[in-house]
């Protein structure tokens, strides 16, 4: 039996040297194991012997890069299990794998509701209330083209598991982790689920591009369409300005109080005003008088190109290879930079492995991963006190200098994971915890601690330099150039605490035309290709889930995890960054991948229902379902939700509810894996994002008031809070 060729050479990664075994197949584990051969790790990804069922799909080829494949017998599974340092599995295996770090990346909870128990972006979506969520023409539930949920659930299981690496490189324990679909949907969801748990969320008007006059797309003079990115006042102000809609202001429908925009009542009539506008110019005139105005505005462009396009390139995220299955390959490449180790794709996608070994040394022999196990062992015999209560992170100090949502919630999610985290404020407070911003704040920056500093006076930034000090990492989602002004550089940073590791994220990256430009979430969607992809040969869709910030929130703290385990072996930090421009390519990695003979993409339409008759929402007498095999929509008109999956679950079809938001608080299997939380009668937020074993205890995961715990957390490290550093 011929031996599995190992990673290829290349510059060394911060995983170098870590054994992965893949239990898993689908989308969201292989992503997790794609996350960590991306940065080094050697991941062998044991097959049935008729391979992994998403083999027949174009995203395979990357989901898959960078990996070895191999078949094997029960035996082989478990030597190979003995001398990983990592599991990562679609379910907890029946192996003797105590010594590895195990991350179960299931489908849906413990358990599957849905027969035959498989991974499904479509009925996950269902279940968990995003179908429901997302803007539509009718009240109905809406597919996705893509299986974003799923692309979320396997970056942030790659993530817990190098947070997972880290702590036994610094305490020597081991923690297991379930990164579950319910996971993922939460992850995906956070910031629409803190919510009053009694207040009802229905549908409102404005079609597939959403409710809000001032952040949607619109159609221009010449049939192209754009869209208007003006979520804060600074922003909205100037574009009624230049639209010449000012007056819509003082109409005494709106009082002057932008919130009376998205009354019911009141967003028809404002987005035709709006519409009636951008239809007499062409866009690119448009965009041109957005940009000399100050207002974010981007074109909607085929998502076919977005590969091909110069910012793409000059930021890495186009890679060509040579695959041995699929010939000429072109993928996204990794999106997210460590300058001090980077990631980098190290080969195709594996075909089909060895023959089946029917003995452990077998397997061992055809990867090549003999000769650890006697002293791992004994290692983990030692390791075995219990983890810290935290989490894997416990004793990690993080600054969150972020505002909205990517930064922020790179930063909660540090916290999710045990570390302590400081948000730092201007006077003003972030811009989304203004009028309009709803629940933004609370969801994207629970368990920080609060402090307001003014970064323009020089006691401000004293005060900043001196918390960076005593951190082990710093994130900002700052715009370009903003650093630089305030003299808050890496170089700056690095001058208070030579070890810092610091996580920037920007809407373009660096190099490339567009670097110098603001991002906004929409804009990558737009520019991405995403909103036309999901409309069809309808109007363009605006996704309500922000897919890219919340791809870049969970990036930038993989990138923190990376980084500082670099440091741990090097005792050298180094500054990191992502952006949503990768982030966009990423989230549409089996979409935009390209080789000879690939199936086309799906392509969406109006309130799409699914992409086939036996794959798609279906209307109950009282509800929808969703339904993932073949079934006679007529059947289930006249019965009520409940018997209609009775019905399709005693033939053995896959289905579940099309659950509105404000049943989610309500669903069993959900409450009994504690997906929301009602901390008081009038305060609903989302559960924990992962379960650890031993388990977390993190405490309660809220966000600050503004400037909260700013004379504590200065007093700590030895600033006094005095008013020139606060104003």
């Amino acid at each position: 039996m011929s031996s599995l060729t190992g990673p290829a050479p290349g510059p060394a990664g911060p995983l170098d040297g870590l054994r992965v075994l893949e239990l898993a197949t689908g989308i969201a584990g292989p992503v997790a194991g794609m996350v960590l051969a991306d940065f080094g790790a050697d991941v062998v990804k044991a097959e049935p012997p008729e391979g992994d069922p998403a083999r027949s799909l174009p995203g395979f080829a990357v989901w898959n890069r960078g990996k070895r494949s191999i078949v094997a017998d029960p035996g082989g599974l478990a030597a190979l299990a003995a001398e990983a340092d990592v599991v990562v599995c679609s379910r907890r295996p029946d192996l003797p794998v105590d010594g590895p770090i195990v991350v179960e990346v299931t489908p849906y909870t413990d358990t599957t509701p849905w027969a035959g128990g498989r991974e499904s972006a479509g009925l996950l979506a269902a279940a968990t209330g995003i179908a429901f969520r997302q803007s539509s023409w009718d009240d109905v539930p809406v597919d996705s083209v893509y299986p974003h949920v799923l692309y979320a659930q396997g970056l942030w299981a790659g993530t817990v598991a190098v947070a997972a690496v880290l702590e036994r490189e610094r305490t020597g324990s081991v923690r297991h982790a379930q990164v579950a679909g319910v996971h993922g949907a939460l992850i995906t969801s956070v910031g629409t689920l803190v919510a009053h748990p009694r207040v009802s969320i229905g549908h409102r008007p404005g079609g597939a591009g959403g409710p809000t006059a001032f952040y949607r797309p619109y159609r221009c003079g010449d049939g192209q369409w754009l869209f208007l990115a003006s979520l804060t006042p600074e922003f909205y102000m100037r574009a009624f300005d230049l639209l010449g809609v000012m007056d819509i202001f003082t109409d005494e429908r709106v009082s002057g109080e932008a919130f009376n925009l998205l009354r019911p009542d009141n967003i028809p009539w404002v987005l035709e005003r709006f519409s009636a506008v951008f239809a007499t110019r062409p866009r690119d005139e448009w965009l041109t008088l957005l940009a000399g105005a100050g207002v974010p505005a981007g074109p909607l462009l085929d998502r076919r190109d977005w590969l091909d396009h110069p910012q793409l390139d000059a930021i890495g995220m186009r890679v060509e290879m040579d695959d041995p299955e699929r010939g000429k390959v072109v993928m996204p490449g990794v999106h997210l930079n460590l300058t001090a180790s980077p990631g980098r794709v190290r080969g195709p996608a594996p075909p089909l492995g060895s023959a089946e070994t029917g003995s452990g040394a077998g397997a061992l022999e055809a990867v090549g991963w003999g000769g650890r196990t006697v002293d791992r062992r004994e290692r983990d015999r030692q390791a075995w006190a219990p983890a810290g209560g935290r989490g894997p992170l416990q004793g990690v100090r993080v600054v969150d200098l972020g505002a909205i949502i990517a930064g922020p919630y790179a930063a909660t999610l540090l916290a999710e994971l045990g570390a302590e985290v400081v948000k730092v404020e201007p006077p003003n407070g972030d811009s989304f915890r203004g009028p309009g911003a709803g629940s933004g704040f609370q969801a994207y920056n629970r368990g920080q601690r609060g402090v307001v500093l003014d970064l323009r006076s020089p006691a401000g930034r004293d005060g900043l330099l001196a918390l960076v000090a005593r951190a082990d990492a710093v994130v900002d989602n700052y715009r370009p150039g903003v650093l630089e002004r305030l003299g808050l550089t890496y170089d700056d940073l690095v001058r208070a605490n030579p070890a810092v590791v610091t996580m920037s994220i920007t809407g373009f990256g660096e190099g490339g035309p567009l670097s110098a430009q603001a991002g906004f979430d929409p804009i990558l969607q737009a520019m991405s290709g995403m909103m036309l992809a999901q409309g069809g040969d309808d109007d363009p869709v605006f996704f309500t889930m922000p897919v890219n910030d919340i791809a870049s929130g969970v990036t930038g703290a993989l990138g923190v995890c990376l980084a500082l385990l670099h440091r741990e072996r090097t005792g050298a930090g180094q500054r990191t960054w992502t952006s949503l421009a990768g982030a966009s390519a990423f989230m549409q990695s089996g979409e935009l991948v390209r080789y000879p003979g690939r199936t086309e993409a799906t392509i969406g339409g109006r309130d799409f229902p699914g992409p086939s008759d036996s794959d798609r929402f279906l209307p109950t007498g009282d509800g929808w379902v969703r339904v993932d095999g073949a079934v006679a929509a007529s059947e289930l008109a006249s019965m009520d939700r409940d018997r209609a999956l009775q019905e399709l679950r005693a033939r053995g079809v896959p289905a579940v509810p099309a659950r509105r938001p404000d049943e989610l608080r309500d669903a069993p299997d959900l409450a009994a894996y504690g997906f929301l939380e009602t901390r008081s009668p009038d305060h609903q937020a989302p559960g924990r994002v992962v379960r650890f074993d031993p388990p977390s205890d993190p405490g309660p995961m809220l966000a600050p008031g503004l400037g909260e715990h700013t004379v504590e957390v200065l007093a700590e490290v030895g600033v006094a809070a005095g008013p020139s550093a606060l104003a």
